[in-house]
Parts: structure tokens; sequence; C-alpha cells
């Protein structure tokens, strides 16, 4: 059975001291779910993030991470860091990483080897630009994405990634893919899965979506069949908001 998952990205946001206060309301009000409740501070602040957690049913997980084990990379961080102050799941592929930080298929692919290596589970990102849409390419686009990080593995590696289907338009713009368009890419990810890896990893696939889902629109595109849950931006920084979205299921 799939598990659900909403997930907090809080990207580039919350200084320490705003970390604990965000996190101690979320506590306050997250008790028990229906779906699993992960949230992404900034690097800087994911050691106190995870201390705080402790007694909760939220997991502090991580925005980003290197390929590589070690070495001179300044500014980086590894797999095996994160796993030493308690984070056991990374975000990877996220569409601002891919534009802002040259972030391609091939390194991808490179940095998924290396999060299973350490036994991580990966939150893998991938979606269509505007432009990709409107010409009617949005699945061979989300197709591409998926096969060339994704399908060098075996189908057991499956079992530690969650999928994050994030249409680029609909990303910190309030623009929203109607619930029937995240079905139907949501559908597509599943068939894509399944024709190469067999229904059963497919049907065991977690798929979030990612854009602009607020506590408007949650229930209705929560309760779509291939939908398991959201990547949530903007409306995880608040509390009411991103309780709200965690009750839709």
């Amino acid at each position: 059975m799939r598990k659900h998952i909403v997930a907090g990205n809080w990207k580039m946001n919350k200084t320490a001291e705003e970390t604990l206060q965000l996190i101690k309301d979320l506590k306050s009000k997250i008790k028990t779910s229906n779906a699993e409740v992960m949230i992404a501070p900034t690097a800087v602040n994911l050691l106190s993030a995870v201390n705080s957690c402790k007694d909760s049913e939220i997991e502090v997980i991580a925005q980003n991470m290197h390929f590589a084990e070690n070495g001179a990379y300044t500014g980086e961080v590894s797999a095996e860091m994160l796993k030493s102050v308690g984070v056991k799941t990374v975000i990877l592929g996220h569409s601002e990483r891919r534009a802002y930080f040259n972030e391609t298929d091939e390194s991808l692919a490179k940095k998924v080897d290396q999060a299973l290596k350490q036994n991580m589970r990966i939150i893998f990102c991938f979606g269509e630009e505007l432009s990709d849409r409107k010409a009617g390419n949005e699945e061979t686009v989300v197709e591409s994405q998926i096969k060339n990080a994704l399908f060098h593995l075996d189908a057991s590696a499956f079992k530690n990634i969650v999928l994050a289907y994030e249409p680029v338009w609909a990303i910190g713009t309030g623009e929203t893919a109607s619930p029937e368009q995240a079905q139907d890419m949501h559908a597509f990810i599943r068939k894509t899965l399944g024709d190469t890896y067999g229904n059963s990893v497919a049907d065991d696939m977690t798929i979030l979506y990612g854009g602009s889902v607020k506590p408007a629109n949650a229930k209705e595109i929560f309760g779509k069949p291939d939908v398991d849950g959201g990547l949530i931006g903007g409306a995880s920084l608040k509390a009411e908001d991103f309780f709200a979205i965690v009750n839709a299921f």
C-alpha cells in the first residue's frame, strides 16, 4: 500500500530562531496524521531541527546533497554528513536546483546513486516548463527526466525513492495544475514506471504533487487516485497552512 506524504520544502527561509519557533508551532498542532509529515529546513538548521523533532511525528529532511562522498567541494554537504546529524531523506532534482545551479539529469543520477549507497531515502523531483506544456511536450519532458536519472537502477532501489511531479510553471507563481492535470500526469508517471519495472513497483510508488498547493486546493488534489501527497513550498512556512494541508488526507 502506498504511503501518503506531505513534505514542506522551506527553501532559503527561516533563521535558526525562526526555524525552532515554526517547529514548535507545528508540533503543537500535528499530533497524529494519516500522512508522513516532513520538513526540509536550510542546511545550517538541520541539526537543531532534528533535535527539536525527536519527540514528534515530524521527520526532518534535507533539500540537497553532493554526489561525492567527500573532497574539495567548497560549500557542499555529503550524504554521510546529513546522516551524521540524523537526516535520512533528501530532496533531489528540485526545479530551482536545475534552473539556478545547472543540475542535469547526469549529475542527478550520480546524486541518486550516492544517496542510495548511503541508504538514504530520496524525494526525486521533475517537471515541465510552461513552454513545454504549451507545446504539448509535457509527457516527453517528464519521461526523459525520470528515465535519464533513475532508469539505470534495479527495481529494488525504488523502495527508497519517492517521486515528486512539480510543473515548473506552477511553483511560486500562484498557478496550480488543475486536479485533473495533476492526476493525468501522475497516472502517466505511474504507467512509465510500470512499463519498465512492472506493475508492482509502479503501484507501490508514492508520487507527490508540488506546485502551489494550498489549504484551499489540497483536499481536491490529494483526492485523485494517483496523487499520494504533496511537496509544499510557500504554504509550509506558515504553521496553520501546513497543518491544514497535512489534514487534507
